[in-house]
């Protein structure tokens, strides 16, 4: 019986390395922009379900944290970040399974972070704190191919207004969505402070949510 279940073992490991190289191969694409110029991308979580995914988290674009590890950076709440941690606290609150979600980024790609000077003379120049829209749709045919690669997909949870704007914006303008239900909560980043409570109980029961709906 033993060589039985290490051969099943070795089959399943198998079976997820080649869901993983799937979803690699989309990465490697988006590595590439429409002029030849290179993008940032991190890989997908070799923990999660590759393309037996049955949640899908999105969150807005690669954060600094993610960036900073380069070639061996990977979407993962594994990441040592405050939204990372904030979301690992809420998910295994939900009960929904590390094999059963896929994390990534509506804008799977890093985006420059300009910093804008403040309307009129003396103020305060800021940052932008997301996605425009036209980047957003610049995204939308990576996110239909991810989608596309997901077959056993039951839920979409959209973590941020800009990912949601995102997720809604393709639904809406594309011309053959992938249509599966979509929750929405507020983005686990400490920045986003106002009701930090309510947002880890949004997020908790977003991911309950869709956990039933992946049953």
């Amino acid at each position: 019986m033993r060589d039985v279940d290490e051969a099943r073992d070795g089959d399943a490991a198998l079976g997820a390395l080649a869901d993983l190289v799937v979803l690699d191969a989309l990465a490697a694409s988006w590595r590439v922009g429409p002029l030849g110029e290179r993008r940032f991308v991190p890989g997908f979580d070799p923990l999660g379900p590759g393309t037996d995914a049955r949640v899908l988290v999105l969150l807005q674009s690669p954060a600094p944290v993610t960036v900073s590890h380069g070639v061996d950076a990977v979407a993962s709440e594994d990441n040592d970040a405050p939204s990372s941690r904030a979301f690992r606290a809420a998910r295994l609150e939900s009960g929904l399974g590390r094999g059963d979600y896929l994390r990534w980024n509506v804008v799977p790609w890093a985006l420059e972070n300009p910093v804008t000077q403040g309307p009129g003379a003396g103020r305060p120049a800021s940052r932008r704190t997301g996605p425009t829209p036209d980047e957003l749709d610049a995204a939308a045919p990576a996110l239909h191919a991810l989608l596309t690669a997901l077959p056993h997909l039951r839920a979409v949870v959209a973590l941020g207004d800009a990912t949601l704007a995102g997720v809604m914006r393709y639904l809406t303008l594309h011309d053959s969505p992938v249509i599966v239900p979509v929750l929405a909560a507020p983005h686990p980043s400490p920045a986003n402070g106002h009701r930090r409570h309510e947002r880890h109980v949004r997020i908790v029961n977003a991911l309950r949510r869709a956990r039933s709906l992946a049953d």
